[in-house]
This record gives structure tokens, sequence and C-alpha cells, in this order.
């Protein structure tokens, strides 16, 4: 077996030169990239108001069918006390969330130059125009906390607060940044709650604006201003029907991750039990500190990252694909879903064509790597490994949400599968995300990083940096804490296990369920 010396020989300055430009190129897309994401929000907050809104629905339905006397205690422990207010707060958090994003971009841009108050429209700003990031951030905040008002308003007026609803679709209606559709909606319920008048159209323009118990509460009250009464109850029998369903979306989207996240505090205090009465013959003790044998050096690790992961992920291929004029953007919902497990695996093909070239004087590899074994031990890493894994994200996902406030952007794949329709576009997504993306990134980044890192580092190193890497190539800042800490799980059942089958099942598993999670909630 052949192995390069770590002196440089000759006739490697030039390929080391090309690394270092390469090096320079990609740190500047990477970094601008995390840049980017810092004024991008977050999906979780828009999952926060998918699941209140999944609350809101629920909360409509009157126990048809159970015991009179059981009803009221069951919905307490399901929705609590007063789910209306509950789910008002909920929207007032992220409507705070998002007037402060808000207004930090005004002050960036204040303290450059380019804005100096909140209003796009104000004629201060003419001659004056934000950077294009900044306007877009700014813009589509505003146009964010205009949606919420109008919600907010709807569980106001709800509540007997029809003053405060009234004021609060007024200032939508007045602001000059409004989209016109939002206009329109803001006028239609200032009309209904404070003169009770229908105008023409208003009825499919509500039903078109709204949704969900919005929906209900906005037709409810032109059927009543109309006295409409056979309406009304025709109304009140389908929110009926809906909220029964929405109550069962509600248990999978609540109760079923909370039963992980017991079974993994479960099987954490066990396995932390068994490593304190039989130490070295543990679970946990499986392989501990054991490295593997690397025949190559840093300058492959190199070479293999940026060359192959980011250059040819990150800048070629759409580099490539956009002279090609090929954009999936341009494509209908089932073509995006196609184009997105294409361009996955496009991706992964240049980036393992790069490993396979960059490691092919070392062949045969050391037995011990890229292994990966059908067996029932790996496949049982692979479960425990996620179940350990859900109590330790939600902890991580918890302090990720202070530190960044609804900010620092998401992989943009979960906006789109929470919004997209189509089954045919879904299964597809599916398929990208929990088979595509756990066979390409444990090969790369446990398969070859994390066994190339213990060559200079220890084994907790390097599965410690392996998954920081991991978790940086997602390029997105509130993504780095969250993908760190599943980055060193994945590399820690990888470790001892010493069977990609096992952080493979566990990657699998998580984006399954997260991809399930989102089918319910976008459903």
């Amino acid at each position: 077996m052949t192995s390069e010396p770590d002196s440089i020989q000759p006739g490697l300055p030039l390929k080391q030169l090309i690394l270092i430009v390469l090096t320079a190129l990609v740190g500047l897309v990477v970094v601008q990239s995390l840049l980017s994401s810092w004024n991008e929000p977050q999906v979780a907050s828009q999952l926060q108001l998918y699941q209140t809104d999944l609350l809101l629905e629920g909360s409509a339905w009157k126990g048809e069918g159970l015991p009179a006397d059981q009803w009221p205690t069951l919905r307490e422990g399901l929705l609590g006390k007063d789910p209306v207010s509950n789910a008002q707060k909920q929207y007032e958090e992220v409507r705070q969330q998002a007037a402060e994003g808000m207004g930090r971009w005004q002050t960036e841009g204040a303290e450059s130059g380019t804005a100096p108050n909140s209003s796009l429209a104000d004629e201060a700003n003419a001659g004056k125009p934000l950077a294009r990031r900044l306007q877009n951030a700014i813009t589509q905040q505003e146009l964010l906390i205009q949606r919420l008002d109008i919600r907010l308003g709807l569980m106001e007026a709800y509540q007997a607060q029809p003053e405060a609803a009234i004021a609060r679709w007024t200032r939508v209606r007045d602001s000059n940044a409004a989209a016109a559709s939002t206009l329109r909606t803001a006028d239609t319920l200032i009309r209904l709650w404070q003169a009770g008048q229908v105008a023409s159209g208003d009825e499919p323009w509500l039903q078109d604006a709204l949704d969900g118990w919005f929906e209900y509460r906005a037709l409810d009250k032109l059927y009543a201003v109309e006295g409409q009464e056979d309406r009304r109850v025709q109304l009140q029998a389908q929110e009926q029907v809906t909220a029964q369903e929405k109550l069962v979306k509600l248990v999978l989207v609540g109760l079923v991750p909370a039963l992980g996240a017991v079974i993994g505090i479960a099987l954490i205090l066990w396995l932390l039990a068994q490593r304190l009465l039989r130490g070295s013959q543990s679970v946990l003790s499986q392989n501990a500190g054991r490295g593997w044998e690397v025949p190559w050096t840093a300058q492959t690790i190199w070479q293999v990252l940026i060359a192959g992961f980011f250059f040819v992920g990150q800048i070629l291929l759409p580099l490539v694909l956009g002279n090609l004029g090929i954009n999936g953007a341009a494509l209908s919902s089932r073509g995006r879903a196609v184009f997105s497990l294409v361009y996955y695996l496009l991706m992964a093909a240049g980036s393992l064509g790069v490993l396979w070239w960059s490691i092919r004087p070392y062949r045969p590899v050391p037995k011990d790597m890229f292994r990966i074994k059908p067996s029932g031990a790996g496949l049982l890493w692979g479960l425990g490994g996620y179940f350990v894994a859900v109590p330790l994200m939600f902890g991580v996902a918890l302090l990720n949400q202070k530190i960044w406030q609804g900010q620092g952007g998401s992989n943009p794949l979960l906006q789109t599968v929470l919004e997209e329709q189509d089954g045919v576009a879904l299964l597809v997504f599916f398929v990208t995300a929990a088979v595509a993306a756990p066979l390409f990134e444990e090969f790369l980044f446990r398969g070859f990083l994390l066994p190339s890192l213990t060559r200079y580092l220890s084994t907790g190193w390097a599965i410690a940096l392996s998954a920081f890497i991991f978790a940086a190539a997602h390029l997105s800042l509130s993504e780095i804490l969250p993908l760190t800490v599943l980055g060193a799980v994945l590399g820690f059942v990888y470790q001892r296990s010493r069977n990609l089958l096992s952080p493979m099942v566990l990657h699998s598993a998580w984006n399954s369920a997260t991809m399930l999670g989102l089918f319910i909630l976008g459903g």
C-alpha cells in the first residue's frame, strides 16, 4: 500500500496552488451564504404557527360521540384551558420576533446610510435604496407582520374585543407597504365588524384570502350580518368535521415526538447506568477511543472537501446548470421536486467522483473503512442513536430559538415541503431527504471525513470537527448548532458500531420523521 509523505513532493506545488485558489473561492461563497442566511427567517417559526393553527381548528370540536363528562377534561389536556388565548400569545411572539428582526435590519441599513427610517415607501428614502438583501428581508417581514395582524384581529374579535381587532385591521389598511390583497382583506373585515356591511364578492374573497379557523370565523360573521342562519348551521357542521380531523393531526405532531423523547431519555439513563455498572463491558465502551488506519494525509482530506463537495456542489454545478438555462424555480411542483432530486444526485456523483479519484492511489483501503454491513446490531445502533438524538435536539432547539429569535435561515427544502400539496412531488422530496441524503452524506462525512481526521486528532475531537463541518455545509447559521449536535451523535454511532449502516439508518429516520411532520402540518 502506498502512502503520501507529509512533505511536499516535486510536482505537487501546482496542485496545492489550485487547492488554495479553490479554497479561497469556496470560502468566499460559504461565508457569503452564511451571512445571507443571517437575515432569513427560520422554518421553525412557520412550523410553530402551523401547529398553532391546528390547535385553533381542533378547539372548535365539541366532542360529539364522547361522554359529556369526559370531553372537557380531555379537551383541556389536549388544547389547554383557553386555546384561542394561547394561540394569540404564540402569534404575538412570532410577530414580536419579526418586528425585532425588521428593526435590526433597518438599524443596519441606517448605519450604512441606506435606510433612514422604517417605511420602504417614504420619500425620504428616494435616492438611498436599501441593499437588495436588506430590502428583501424588510419587505418580507413587513408582509408577514401584516398577515399576522389580520389573524390576530380575528382572534381578538372572537374573544369579544372588536375595538382592538378593528384598530389592528385599520393599521394594516392604512399601511403604505401593505400588499393589495392584504388591504382588501383588512377592509372587508373592518366593514363586517364595524359597520355590519357586506359587499359583492366578500364571500369568495374571504374564502380565498383566509383558511382554517380564521376562514370559519370570518364567514360566520358574514352569514350573521346577512341573516343567513341556514348557511351558518351548515358552516358550523362543516367545521366540526374539519376540527375532528385536525385534532388527530395535532395528536400526531405533538404526542408522537413527545413519546420519542421519553423513549430517548429512558435509553440515555439506561446507557449511563450500564456504563457505571459494567464499565469497559458496557455498550458505550464498545470501540471507545479506537480510530482508523488512514493511509492518506491532510491534503487528500482538503482536496475531497474543497474540490469535491463544496466546489462541485456549491459553485460548479449551479454554474453549469445556469448556463444551460435549467432553473428549478420555473418548473411545476413535480418538476421542482424532480429537479431537487436530480441536482442532489449530480452533486453526490461529483463529490464521490472526486473522492474516488483522490484515494485511488491507496487502494485497497483499510477493510474497516466505508464498511456497510447489514446486521441487527447495525440497525439497533441506528435506531438507538435516533431515539437518543430526539431529546437532545429538543433541548438544543429551545436554546437555538433563544439565540436566533426566529432568524438565521433554514434548509429551503423544508419550506418547500411545508407548502407543497402535490402527492407525487411530496414523495420525490421524501426520497431526496430520507434516502439520497443519508446515503451520500454519511458516506462522505462519516465514511470518509471522520476516519480521516483520526489520523491527526483523537476520536472525540475528530467526531466534533466532522460534525461541525457537516453542519456548516448546510449553509444556514441557525442550523449550525443543532446540526453539529446531530452530527456528533451520527459520528459517535459510527465510531462505536464501525458500520456505516448505523448512521445511515439514524440519518434516514431523522429526515423521515421531519418530512412526515411537515407533510402533516402542511397538508
